[in-house]
């Protein structure tokens, strides 16, 4: 270990080079292709893809959208330090991605909506809530997603090339943003199908290769619980103060459910909380739902949810497993001052567990291929969180700020964001590595849990309770906020806590798992909303009509909550549409900006989605989520 950050290995060779040109070749390539098969020049082609997306790219699209190059990083990471238990984070999703299709997306459809925050607005009325769901959702992109996926990058960079970081991370942006600002969602989805099928092959290559190297999955069992530090021995852990825990593998490392109370990742909170942190990602989440609603009927919906579902049964063989391969190969668990000159930070070195394996025993030419597959997980996923926040950005801030926009502006306005996202980023590298954590999955998690279960109860109830209205939903996301804030900012104050340095946050502040967390958060929101809503005055159905699940097939004539606004941001749009600025933006865009009415013919052109469906595809579809979820308790009830 003591020389394990003088193994670094660049990419110098003809081959590893030709593979990498190939990758950007093909997925410039691949970008191009479907640019032309879309319309891009409307807010519905722009943004949903033309409603025209079959359930391959669907599926795909889920995937990679959720599969960044902070899953590899991450789960590989986690997988070293404490073994499978991180794999119930993907297995739940089993379950939970059919919820999407099922229950969710079918009112999603029928509201004739593009964002989340647009459905709470039709749902409940007003613009409050509308514009707190933007803003919160826009803040957990970039402190769970694009900095995760920034920082996961950064390590393989710096791991497996020797390259400057920011020299080689602005070169993957600017890139992402190129396909993601021309293209569209459509561009997005079918090279995000691409990237699956590259992240796929080249994940199953290393993970043969590991195997191999470590002699078998029979061998992993035998010689990961001796997978200590060679320099352990030298060096007397009383001297620093360091329980042995710190530096020994768990004795549940192959247990996915452990104990209530001294499980790193505690069995209620792995069953019932990451079922309520999955809901949110799953089901409200603009970057998954947006794809969704892409989709030509609500059959290609569902079978492109059972396709994810299946592709997710894959990280816990292609990442965890690898991860605790490299902890035996190569121990990554440091605990002393020795982590620093490994991997730069004095908490642990297990994020560098997947790089570590690559640059080790993958031959020239695969190393290229496993490049391009960590080139292909950061791009896709930071391309999807471009898209889905421009659209957010665009279409429920922006609206607000110029209710006079046209068509036109609207799409140039989600390009532009897409550049500013990319600009924050960028200036985001420096604060992601100076909060590095020993073990990043965790740090997603952790934060998800303290911010998204408020959203994930009032979408639930908004669906399934006609009796929620606006007030019991928004008092019920802020004092969901004020608790969760109240557990983040301290925990933030005093940190986590490492081996080295215990963290003196109180216990009864820091002191709950922040997975069971999670399950209080959401029960205290669920019932703070029904009592407020309880104690108000109802919404009546005729403002419901198929925004929620009960009234889904309804027929009848529906009065939008929001309709006063909607036909104002109308007639403002006509009153301003010769003004200055879309004279100035028609004049950079090269064409006229005075077509009258341009967005409202296209909102009256765009047809709402008809969720009938054929009857064979329904039984198919339904055959395979009961075959998905037999898979999933056999793999859940084997590794338990």
């Amino acid at each position: 270990m003591e020389n394990a950050s003088s193994d670094k290995v660049s990419i110098n060779n003809p081959a590893d080079i030709t593979i990498i040109v190939a990758y950007f070749i093909m997925v410039i390539g691949v970008g191009i292709w479907s640019m032309f098969r879309t319309n891009r020049g409307t807010v519905g082609g722009y943004f949903l893809a033309g409603r025209t997306m079959t359930w391959w790219p669907i599926g795909a699209s889920l995937f990679a959208s959720n599969i960044g190059s902070g899953h590899f990083v991450g789960l590989a990471g986690t997988g070293a330090a404490s073994g499978i238990a991180v794999g119930g984070f993907e297995w739940n999703a089993l379950f939970i991605v059919l919820l999407l299709g099922w229950l969710f997306v079918p009112v999603y459809l029928t509201a004739g909506v593009i964002t989340m925050p647009q459905y709470l607005k039709k749902r409940f009325g007003g613009t409050r809530i509308n514009i707190y769901l933007s803003v919160i959702s826009l803040f957990l992109y970039i402190f769970t997603k694009i900095s995760v996926d920034m920082f996961s990058g950064a390590v393989f960079i710096q791991q497996a090339l020797g390259w400057n970081i920011y020299v080689a991370v602005i070169t993957l942006l600017l890139i992402t943003a190129l396909y993601t600002v021309t293209g569209g969602l459509a561009a997005l989805m079918y090279t995000d199908t691409f990237q699956t099928f590259v992240i796929i092959a080249g994940a199953f290559v290393l993970t043969g290769f590991s195997f191999a190297e470590v002699g078998g999955y029979g061998a992993l069992l035998a010689k990961y619980g001796s997978a200590i530090p060679s320099h352990i021995s030298s060096v007397e852990p009383q001297r620093y103060n360091i329980s042995r825990h710190c530096y020994t593998p768990r004795q549940d490392a192959f247990s996915l459910l452990r104990d209530a109370t001294t499980g790193d990742l505690p069995w209620p909170g792995v069953v019932f909380g990451i079922a309520i942190v999955g809901s949110w990602y799953w089901c409200t989440d603009q970057v998954i739902v947006q794809r969704c609603l892409a989709a030509r009927s609500l059959s290609h919906v569902k079978a492109g949810c059972i396709m994810c579902g299946y592709l997710k049964l894959l990280p816990m063989f292609l990442m965890v497993f690898p991860g605790m391969i490299s902890r035996v190969l190569y121990p990554v668990t440091c605990v002393f001052v020795l982590c620093m000159r490994v991997c730069g930070t004095e908490v642990g070195c297990s994020n560098i567990a997947y790089p570590k394996l690559v640059v080790s025993i993958m031959p020239n030419g695969l190393r290229g291929l496993m490049l391009a597959v960590m080139l292909a997980a950061l791009m896709s996923s930071l391309a999807s969180i471009f898209n889905s926040s421009s659209t957010l950005f665009t279409m429920d801030i922006w609206t607000r700020v110029r209710p006079q926009a046209t068509e036109r502006e609207l799409l140039i306005v989600g390009r532009v964001w897409v550049l500013c996202i990319v600009a924050i980023s960028i200036c985001w590298i420096p604060v992601v590595q100076a909060a590095q954590s020993g073990q990043l999955f965790d740090y997603i998690q952790s934060v998800s849990s303290y911010l998204a279960p408020p959203i994930a109860s009032v979408f639930l109830l908004a669906v399934f309770v006609k009796r929620v209205n606006e007030t019991g939903a928004f008092w019920g996301l802020i004092g969901g906020l004020v608790m969760g804030l109240c557990r983040m900012l301290p925990e933030f104050w005093f940190g986590t806590g490492s081996c080295i340095f215990p963290s003196s946050c109180p216990f009864l502040v820091c002191g709950i798992h922040y997975l069971h967390f999670g399950i209080i958060l959401f029960f205290c929101t669920s019932v703070l909303v029904l009592v407020v809503s309880y104690c108000t005055r109802p919404i009546g159905d005729h403002h419901l009509h198929r925004l929620v699940f009960s009234l889904r097939h309804s027929k009848e004539e529906r009065q939008d909550l929001d309709w006063e606004q909607e036909e104002n941001r109308r007639r403002a749009r006509r009153e301003g549409n010769n003004s200055g600025i879309c004279r100035l933006i028609g004049w950079f865009c090269g064409g006229a900006a005075s077509q009258v009415n341009d967005l409202d013919k296209s909102e009256e052109s765009e047809k709402l989605p008809d969720i009938s469906e054929d009857r064979v595809w329904k039984y198919t579809v339904n055959a395979n989520a009961l075959i998905m979820m037999a898979v999933a308790v056999f793999m859940w009830g084997y590794y338990a």
